[in-house]
């Protein structure tokens, strides 16, 4: 398996276009297209929010019927959440609108939407936005980045990963953009993450790996606690790598499953990396937990809290903090096992073993805390449960951005 340059463009057969469509923000990118060349069976996993913006139902009730999908509209600045009846039939207007443009039925458009909630979109803007794109549509690396610059909302950057790897004797292309910064707390965050791919592979297949691996990469985010309306992530396969299709639990389907954890935890780490406020991605390693599940209990309840988040902001080496998150987890161990360590590219330190401090540099602590990157380890010495969560530092500037996100 390889890493390679490019997002949803990356794979054989698909083409990326953006537009700014004057949706809500002036002066920059604001929609996407990605569009397939062949057809495509499709994946979705969604917010498990009781509260559902109307593109989730829409992709849903796609995703779980006959799963074939040809294309992919996505806005920025309006969630089309809580929006009611008029909010679903402006899903329905873009989709038949860029299934006139494309020549394919609107029920393999797939549409998805982000910004703020309880506004109605501006359907004719949408409308324009797609007529913009339709002409535009390339396979180009570069289309497929705009692509990924047009869907952010309080991200400060775009966020791409894709890989190349052998099944059958091809070469097979997976890809992918995801946009996520605040209201990032996934049961399946605001996150949205399209992947796209040139494997053949059956439609249940397809839904069976994207809905398990989204357990350990997006679901194992967090920013800031806050589940979304609109979470989804889309997975298209069209099949053009002409490599044997994959119908059963072989060989062929993990090596796409490695690949799909490869490019999905890429991009959760890209969006806790890019937490509103954040200087610092946070990562927590969980080992030797009872089992994979308290692992996932435990390194979660490390880099959701509060003041952990506020400690690495501020450098400081305060594992109390980590040991007492631990401890109300859910998940049972015994603390005088605990091992805790800090890393980064700066270095490692233990900074307590069997659940008593050592003595350790605090300067030390103090500079490997200050990197950009910071995880901090835990060893329960219980079994052989692991896990990784990640999220970012706690900042002044989340406040500031969410004290005024509407305006």
């Amino acid at each position: 398996m390889e890493m390679i340059k490019g997002g949803v463009t990356a794979a054989k057969g698909f083409l990326a276009a953006s537009a700014a469509a004057g949706i809500k923000y002036k002066d920059r990118l604001d929609m996407a297209l990605i569009y397939s060349q062949k057809p495509c069976v499709a994946a979705g996993v969604f917010t498990s929010n009781v509260v559902k913006a109307a593109p989730v139902i829409w992709d849903r009730e796609i995703v779980s019927g006959n799963g074939s999908a040809r294309a992919v509209v996505v806005n920025a600045g309006i969630a089309n959440a809580c929006t009611g009846e008029e909010g679903y039939s402006y899903c329905r207007q873009t989709a038949e609108k860029a299934a006139g443009l494309l020549s394919v039925s609107k029920q393999e458009v797939l549409v998805a939407s982000t910004g703020v909630i309880g506004m109605q979109l501006p359907i004719e803007r949408i409308c324009g936005g797609i007529e913009k794109m339709a002409p535009k549509l390339k396979e180009t690396n570069e289309a497929g980045n705009e692509a990924a610059r047009a869907i952010l909302t309080t991200d400060t950057h775009e966020k791409e990963a894709a890989v190349t790897f052998e099944i059958g004797g091809v070469t097979v292309t997976l890809g992918g953009m995801c946009k996520g910064s605040g209201m990032i707390h996934p049961n399946m965050c605001t996150m949205l993450s399209f992947l796209t791919t040139d494997l053949a592979i059956s439609h249940e297949l397809l839904s069976e790996a994207l809905r398990e691996d989204v357990k350990d990469t997006y679901n194992m985010v967090s920013v800031d606690g806050d589940t979304s309306t609109n979470d989804t992530a889309l997975l298209l396969a069209n099949g053009a790598a002409n490599n044997p299709m994959i119908t059963e639990k072989n060989a062929d389907y993990r090596m796409f499953c490695e690949a799909l954890h490869t490019v999905n935890t890429a991009l959760a780490k890209q969006m806790a990396g890019d937490g509103e406020g954040a200087t610092a991605l946070f990562e927590v390693k969980v080992f030797g937990a009872r089992c994979k599940e308290d692992a996932k209990l435990l390194s979660k309840a490390v880099v959701t809290s509060n003041l952990t988040k506020a400690a690495i902001y501020g450098h400081d080496a305060n594992w109390g903090r980590i040991l007492c998150a631990l401890g109300y987890s859910g998940a049972q161990f015994n603390p005088e096992k605990v091992d805790l360590f800090f890393e980064s590219e700066a270095g490692k330190i233990q900074v307590v073993k069997d659940g008593v401090a050592l003595a350790y540099s605090e300067e030390e602590a103090t500079k490997i805390l200050s990197m950009p990157e910071v995880t901090a380890v835990a060893d329960l010495k219980e079994g052989e449960g692991s896990a990784a969560a990640w999220g970012c530092d706690l900042t002044y500037d989340y406040v500031k951005i969410n004290a005024d996100y509407r305006s």
